[in-house]
């Protein structure tokens, strides 16, 4: 298996820290607001690589966090005269709610910012005696220059970014990329420090959560192309000042999702929230969508591409329905056979596409020709032993690829009296009782049943 590693700019074999544990964190939502449907794209891909990692015999560990304290979230709770508390168990409840829709497998944690606080704050007095940290006035900053591989992630020279930056005449830092660790404020939540009162800054929050949750070094760290400057390269300054490590072996990010070939943003007002798109859109839409590009690359999101996945969608519904009633309908379905080497193929396609940096569009190409044969195989009505042999093989290799997809279907399963109308209206068929036939096919079409 081979991930391309955004610390290294290439694409490197995987090998985990322990064989066969895999620790991973993703960057989660901050909830001052209902996520949209980029928010969506590491929420399902990062998703996907948990599931394709545990098929592959991994016992991963996968945490993902929710910030609840942030500046975004003081603003929304003004805007909406309420509490911060009110504003993010709101929301915080939402996504939770999202998670669950989104059909994602749950994290083994999904810790909170202000559930961490007494840790953070032993974070940055770790730094501060380390000497990687100062405090002016109640603020404390991260001394940047004190970590000389600072912007390898980013791929930016800090010479380059100190002349970039802006800097105000009475500024308290000692540079101006130094960031902020706790800051000293009188506005919204805040905590009990060394310091003073106050909170702690975003870029902290991460890398204390992770070593507590994971430990000091963990395997994959993903989330947004957004986040690679300041958020992670912050991180990996953190974890090198106290932990001497780059807090992940394999950092991954997403590419961004685009409207009509524009960047998507709330600032600029373009988004469309997860819970809009679901209202009108089955979230297997959403996901196949989002596998029908490379993770890295950006997802452009038109109405056509969405109409289209949609009736990929419906497609992949059609064919495996069609393949378990026929099945069903032989009293097949509980059975279990060897997998025949189409079926071997097939898998062996699919991991070698997900094995390559987990190329999701090559996957899909994998699972629409396993559909192909499928459709060929269930044209027939009356099927022998070995006939029905090779028609669960593939079954069972749908629905094993669609279960690393993160796509299930509720299909109905046959009792003994829909078997019973199922055959009484194919000899009707046989016997020209078109009438009779049409009756039957009218009550089975009614429970959802076409075939």
């Amino acid at each position: 298996m081979y991930i391309y590693n955004s610390l290294t700019n290439k694409k490197e074999k995987f090998k985990p820290l322990k064989p066969n544990e895999v620790k991973m964190y993703v960057c989660g939502p901050t909830v001052y607001n209902y996520i949209h449907i980029g928010n969506a794209r590491p929420v399902i891909f990062f998703d996907i690589v948990k599931r394709y990692l545990e098929h592959r015999g991994y016992d991963v560990t996968y945490v993902s966090n929710i910030t609840d304290v942030d500046d975004k979230i003081i603003r929304a709770a003004k805007e909406e005269n309420t509490s911060e508390e009110e504003i993010t168990n709101l929301y915080k409840q939402a996504f939770l709610k999202h998670l669950k829709e989104l059909n994602c497998v749950e994290y083994d944690e999904n810790p909170c910012v202000t559930d961490y606080m007494s840790y953070i704050i032993e974070f940055i007095q770790s730094l501060e005696k380390l000497g990687y940290a100062y405090e002016v006035e109640g603020d404390v900053y991260f001394s940047v220059n004190k970590i000389k591989s600072y912007g390898r992630l980013s791929n930016q020279d800090i010479s380059h970014l100190e002349v970039g930056a802006r800097i105000t005449e009475h500024s308290k830092k000692n540079n101006p990329l130094d960031f902020t660790l706790w800051k000293k404020t009188d506005e919204g939540i805040k905590w009990d420090s060394p310091w003073g009162k106050g909170r702690p800054g975003w870029h902290t929050e991460c890398v204390a959560m992770i070593n507590d949750t994971l430990g000091e070094l963990i395997d994959i760290h993903g989330g947004g192309s957004d986040l690679k400057f300041p958020h992670h390269e912050n991180e990996i300054a953190q974890s090198e000042a106290k932990n001497k490590t780059s807090l992940a072996n394999y950092w991954m990010h997403n590419g961004r999702l685009m409207i009509e070939d524009e960047k998507m943003s709330k600032s600029l007002g373009n988004f469309i929230f997860l819970k809009d798109f679901l209202k009108k859109y089955d979230y297997r839409v959403l996901r196949l969508f989002m596998l029908s590009t490379h993770y890295r690359q950006p997802l452009n999101y038109t109405f056509e591409n969405i109409e289209n996945i949609k009736n990929e969608v419906i497609k992949i519904e059609t064919s495996l329905k069609t393949l378990q009633l026929k099945l069903d309908l032989h009293d097949y379905l509980n059975k279990t056979v060897p997998l025949n080497d189409f079926s071997k193929e097939i898998i062996k396609e699919f991991n070698q596409s997900m094995d390559d940096d987990f190329n999701t569009a090559n996957a899909m190409t994998v699972l629409m020709n396993l559909i192909k044969e499928v459709n060929k195989v269930v044209r027939k009505q009356s099927f022998n032993e070995k006939e029905l042999e090779i028609m669960l093989s593939l079954y069972q290799t749908f629905k094993l690829l669609l279960s690393i997809m993160g796509i299930e279907f509720d299909i109905v399963r046959l009792d003994e009296k829909l078997r019973y109308l199922i055959k009484q209206r194919q000899e009707a068929r046989k016997e020209k009782d078109f009438e009779k036939a049409d009756q039957m096919r009218a009550i089975l079409q009614e429970k959802g049943i076409n075939i």
